[in-house]
This record gives C-alpha cells, structure tokens and sequence, in this order.
C-alpha cells in the first residue's frame, strides 16, 4: 500500500504511475479509474501520468488503490507543485534494460550461430549438444526476459494482458519447442536444407528465435526508454529552473535560508547576483539585470529595479534585489509553464484514441489469431513446426507497441521544444486547428504595439533649437498624468537628462496645461486651445499637425510665452517584431488582419507600417468576437492574437486563440497557445511548430497502422521468420520514438532577427 499523502477530494489530482510498459498498460490503468464513480481519467504511456478530476466521493488514496489493484504503482504529486517534472525512474530503467540486453546480446551470438549449424548441419551434433544450447539460452529467456514473464503473470492474475504477454509467450513458446524438438530425436529428417533457415523441419529448434526475441524487445525498450528521456529534457530543465531555497529578508533586515516550500505570498526575499529569482514577486528595492533566457528564449538581459514584477527562475546576472513574493508553488508563472507542458503532453489524437482502444484489446485478439493460424497450417500443410513457425511470428510480429506511442512521444518533444522557444500549446486539438487556418487576427494595443505612448516626431518653428523645445514641454508635463505627457517627459529625460520643475502649473481640461519654465509662461496641448487664445500657429507647423493627425497620431502644440516654438507628435510604439511577423505569416499563406477599438487613421497608419492587409477599427471590446464570428461566417478560419481582457472573447471564438504571455490571466484561459516572450515573430514559429507536430504524429500513427496492417498477414502466410518477426517489432517502435525525435531539431524563422 502506498504511503503517499492523500489529496483533498474533488480537486484535480495527477499521479504518476510507475510499472507501465506499453500502450495497453496505460489503457488499463485508464479503464480502471474511470469506472470510478465521477472520475474522468487521461493516462499517458510516454510521460507516465494520470491527470485526474475526481469527485468528492473519491479521496486520492481510493485512485491510487485502484491503480495498484490494476498491477501498477502510483503516487500523487504535491500540491505545491514541486512534483512537476518528467518521470524521474528513465535512468534506472534505462541502467535495468541495458544490463539485461547486454547478456542477452552476449548469448543470443553464439547461440544462434550454433543453432543454425547443427539445424542445417546436423552431422556436425555431438553428444550432449541440445544441454550446450540450454546453457547459452537459460540465462536470457529466465532472467534477461524476466521482466516480460514477471508483468505476463501479474496481468494473467487480473485476468488482463499487456504487450509484454505476447513477447512473454513467444519466448516460452519458442523455448518450450525447442527443448520437445532436441529431446524429441537425435537428428532431423534427411530431407533439411539450408532453406530451413525459413522453412523449418520436423525437428526445427527456436531457442535462438527466443533469445532473438528478447535481446530486439529489450533493446528496443532500451532505446525508447533512451528517446523518452532526451524527449523529456526540456521539461526537467524547466523544472530544475526552481530553486531549492531563498534567502528570506526578516522584518529587521535580517536574513536567513529557508527552503522554497515554507516561502509564503508577501515575505520578501534576497535575490544575490548570479542567483536564481525564487518565486515571482514585486522589486522592492535593488536593481539588477535579468537572465530570462530559460524561460522565454529571449537572450538579451532585462533591467528591473523597484516595482518591476520578477519571474522565478530567472537569474540574477548583475545586481542584487530585495523582492517581495506574489505567488508561489503552481501559483507562479513558472509553475504554470509546466502544468501547460504537461497538459499538451497528455493530449491524443482522435485516431490515436482509437489506437488506444485497439491496444486495450489487441493481446487477446492476437493470441487467437496466433492460434488460428497453428490450427490453419496443420490442417493445410501437416507439418507442425511450419504451423508452429507462423503461430510464432504471428504472435511476435503483431505488438503494437508503436500504436500507444505515435502521438505522445510526439508531443513530449514538440512541448519541450515549445516551452524552450517560449511556445506552450495546451494541447492536440490545438495543433489541429493551425492546420486549417487561414486567417490571423491581430489586436492592436498590448499585441502589436507596446500599449504606451512615445514620441514619433518634433517639429521646430523656424530658429528654434529642438533641445529647447523638449526642454519646455518636457519640464512642464511632469506635472501632468495623461500618458501622453509621460511619453513626453521620458523623451525628454532621455535626451536631456535633468529637467527643471515647473511653475504655477495649471491643468486645462481636455486641452492641454500652461505653467511657468525657467520664468517663461509655457503652454502645451491641442491646437484647439492655440485657436481659442488666439495664438496662430505657423503653417508650415500647422501643415505638418494635419498630416500627422491624419496619420492617426495624436499631437501636442507647444508655446513660450505665447508664440509656438514647436508641434510634436505621438503614437503607440509599433514592437519592432511586428513586420517581421506579418511577413511570415504571409509567407505561410495566412491572410492577417488588425483588429482594434482605436480611430480609422490610427489603426490605418499602424496597418500601413507593419504591413496587414486588412483593417478593422473602432470596434467595441464587446463586438471583437462578433467581428471573429463574421469572417467565419464568410468562412474562414481564424486565428487570433491577443492580450487583454478585452481579447478573451475573441480568443474563445477563435479557431485558434494565441495570448500573448505578458497579457492577462484571462486572456491566456482563454487561448490555446500561450506565447511567453514578447516577440510577435514567436506567432508564425507557434503555427510552424503545430504544423510540423501535427505532421510527425500523422506520420507515426500511419507507420504504426500500417506496419500491423502488412505484417501480420505475412506472418500468418508463413512468409516471415519468427526471429525477423521480432526484430521487426522493436525496430517499429523505435521508428516511431527517432521520428517524433525529429522535433527537437525544430528552429524558428530566423531571417533578419
């Protein structure tokens, strides 16, 4: 009985689940929860998970009964999440496969050359010779294939079977024939060629078929268990990103180390330089330069300092900070990054369900059909070593193993490659949707631009200096809180440094503010208010508002005692990513649309600059979604990439939603790609990388049907040996494994970045 701590009922639990070997194993353990009362149960082969929701009448210790009494074993992951990270037995199975593979590999050559020769030269037997056999072959069908006879006889105890029945009797079987067919007789019929290679005689020997079997299976699980570990690697190194413990900052300042685990939501803590970010949090005080590399792929070190929000697992490259903690455990950023690499990991295919399913009763069928076909060759042929030959390919030949692998070991490495590209996709249905979109919607503010104002433009009256310009409205507008002033003061901060501070500062509503600089009377704001006071403003300073304005800009007049020296103009920061993307998109053969609730000219002016074809603008927050339902309507399929809460709807309506991972928990809920980094050429990489996902697992899943579909049949026509039967079997899955390996080779578009 597991010792493991019980999860509150009702709640999501996962569980990991050790002792699984195939597709059918996860089938079972699957079956057997949710014939539990209000369970819904998903069990995944490669990941080896559980993700559960259970209902308030089943505590965690009734599932992980239930999935012991299924022959496997089970263990609930903590809560505070510290669990989250790819199986941690690979390495020891993978140590455990390999020994027994090795003696296997060792015995099975001089085995199967001995084999052979006393089969096609039997003159060449000496007395004694079927105990030297017996020697070389105990050791592999007993303990190297032990593992397969140990899960055969647990299954057969449940009345259930896995893959490793069908491998567990073919070896017994071949073995068993063996050791009638040596004691049977001295030698075989006169009439035994060399073709009994492939045709075997009355007295035909399998025990290097036997070996054979064992040492394919065991590599090929050796090997698999190898491709599931590399595949897993971008998910523990997301999980090692988490640090062991913080150094905690005690109310009178001093510190001590505590683990992560007793680190509680508004303690603060100290970041020292070259030290991981414990949790998230908020800077209270310090400045530093972060590494964000690992979490969002971005290279280029962010500078925080107070009241910047922190990621945990980011690093400290410069500086030290004093941060105060606003989530911790799963409530963290990087917590929830894994949850999303582990919820696409557990995703299937349709078609994959359905290979599932077949897997759950595909043994038993294959054992009658093996002995279907001992019965349809004795009464055929007569002979029962040709019978017994195709029995046993026929129940070698047919482990659909591949089967239960073709979708998830895809997605394990498509995820961790994702989540190392700053890419997390929630899961499959999520891939099949980039393959039938042709549209993408994009919003505009917080998406495709910054979301704050900058400074676009200044133009000077004839005579004056554009350091005196910013000078005056710069010193005046700090004062002001309208984001377009901010954007104002910070131009001019960054271009003049100290600004003076203003006087007798007097806001005029919806128009603009006047104060005293330097003992000058400055004024700032619409022309509007220029026309009302009567002060002219030059025409070629006047030329230049109106087409700024036309250009969907917003401008600022400014004066010095009461004549204009300037007009500046501001707009939204266009990301720099923004062309690139567009292009990309385009190049992908994707129609892109700007979708925003700002005036025609602005959104008009953004389209033009990062090239979007289509533009809709002064669309209402509520009314996003209906414009998404009325381009499908028209019969596209759409995309959407947004940001805020007002993008939520749209991203729900969407045939693909995509949040962009800076925006709101809403939005991301809301979406099926989440896009951490806040680059928009991540947007086309997410749709390469879905599209190629999807066409792995395509691949897979028609390699695996179609392998069974051509195999079986010519072991039941006795046209395969047992032995290439076998070898066929492991290399099959092992396809399936390099295949989806394929993916970690996935790189972004990497033109002009």
């Amino acid at each position: 009985m597991s010792s493991a701590p019980i999860v509150e009922p009702g709640r999501p639990v996962e569980l990991t689940v050790s002792g699984m070997t195939c597709a059918a194993c996860a089938a079972r353990v699957e079956r057997q929860l949710n014939k539990l009362p209000g369970v819904v149960a998903g069990v995944n082969f490669a990941t080896g998970r559980a993700t559960v929701t259970a209902g308030p009448e089943v505590s965690d210790r009734v599932l992980v009964d239930t999935v012991e009494r299924a022959g496997f074993g089970a263990e609930p992951l903590p809560p505070d999440g510290s669990g989250d990270a790819a199986p941690g037995d690979d390495a020891g199975r993978a140590r455990m496969l390999w020994r027994r593979l090795l003696v296997s590999v060792v015995l099975f050559v001089p085995l199967a050359d001995l084999s052979i020769t006393f089969t096609v030269l039997p003159e060449w037997r000496f007395p004694g010779w079927q105990w030297l056999l017996l020697a070389l072959a105990a050791p592999v069908v007993g303990w190297a294939a032990w593992p397969f006879h140990r899960a055969a006889l647990a299954g057969a105890r449940r009345g259930t079977s896995t893959m490793d029945t069908l491998v567990s009797l073919g070896v017994l079987a071949a073995t068993g024939w063996s050791v009638y067919a040596m004691f049977r007789s001295a030698g075989p019929p006169p009439d035994v060629t060399g073709l009994a290679l492939l045709l075997r005689g009355e007295d035909a020997i399998y025990l290097e078929v036997a070996a054979g079997l064992t040492a394919f299976v065991l590599a090929g699980r050796y090997f698999e268990a190898k491709a599931q570990r590399s595949a897993g690697t971008a998910l523990r190194e997301l999980a090692a990103l988490r640090a062991a413990d913080v150094v905690l900052v005690a109310e009178d300042g001093s510190h001590r180390s505590i683990p992560i685990g007793a680190l509680r939501v508004g303690q603060r803590f100290l970041v020292r330089p070259g030290a991981t970010v414990a949790t998230d949090g908020r800077v209270e005080s310090g400045r530093a330069a972060l590494d964000t590399a690992a979490m969002t792929g971005e290279s280029v070190p962010v500078e925080v300092g107070p009241g910047d929000a922190v990621v945990g697992g980011t690093v400290a490259r410069q500086g030290s900070l004093v941060v105060e903690a606003t989530g911790v455990g799963r409530d963290t950023q990087l917590g929830a990054m894994l949850r999303l690499v582990e919820r696409a990991q557990t995703g299937r295919a349709s078609v994959q369900r359905l290979a599932d399913r077949i897997c759950g009763w595909f043994v038993p069928a294959v054992v009658a059909l093996s002995a279907a076909t001992f019965g349809g060759w004795l009464l055929l042929d007569g002979s029962p070593a040709r019978a017994f030959a195709a029995a046993l390919a026929v129940l070698v030949v047919a482990c659909p193993c591949a089967l239960g692998l073709a979708t998830p070991t895809a997605l394990m490495v498509a995820s961790g490659r994702g989540a190392r590209l700053g890419i997390f996709v929630k899961g499959y249905p999520a891939l099949e949707a980039t393959r039938s979109i042709d549209t993408v919607v994009l919003d505009k503010t917080g998406t495709v631009t910054r979301g704050r104002m900058a400074l676009a433009g200044l133009a000077c009256a004839d005579g004056v200096g554009r350091a005196d310009v910013l000078r005056a409205v710069g010193a005046l507008e700090q004062d002001a809180e309208h984001p377009v002033a901010a954007a104002i003061v910070t131009a001019a901060r960054a271009e003049l440094g100290t600004l003076p501070r203003p006087g007798d500062f007097r806001n005029e509503a919806g128009l603009g503010a006047t104060g005293t600089v330097d003992g000058r009377r400055v004024r700032a704001g619409r022309a509007r208010l220029f026309t009302d006071l009567g002060i002219a403003v030059p025409p070629a300073l006047d030329a230049r508002r109106t087409a700024w304005e036309r250009d969907g800009r917003s401008t600022v007049v400014v004066s010095v005692d009461d004549v204009v020296v300037g007009v500046l103009a501001l707009a939204d920061e266009v990301k720099p990513s923004a062309r690139h993307a567009v292009a990309a998109l385009h190049g992908l053969g994707l129609t892109t649309v700007l979708l925003t609730g700002d005036n025609a000219a602005t959104a008009a002016a953004v389209a033009r600059e990062i090239g979007v074809g289509s533009v809709v603008a002064e669309v209402l927050p509520a009314d996003k979604a209906e414009q998404v339902r009325r381009l499908q309507a028209g019969g596209a399929r759409v995309a959407v990439v947004g940001d805020g809460v007002n993008d939520a709807a749209a991203l729900a309506v969407a045939d693909l939603g995509m949040a962009v991972g800076t925006g709101t928990d809403i939005a991301i809920d809301a979406a099926d790609l989440i896009l951490v980094r806040d680059d928009l050429r991540v947007v086309p990489d997410a749709i390469r990388l879905s599209r190629a996902t999807l066409r792995t697992i395509r691949g897979n899943l028609f390699w695996a049907f179609g392998y069974n579909v051509a195999a079986i049949p010519l072991a039941a026509l006795g046209l395969l040996n047992p032995l290439v039967a076998g070898a066929a079997m492991a290399l099959s899955s092992l396809f399936v494994v390099s295949n989806s390996l394929r993916l970690r080779r996935f790189s972004p578009d990497i033109e002009e970045r």
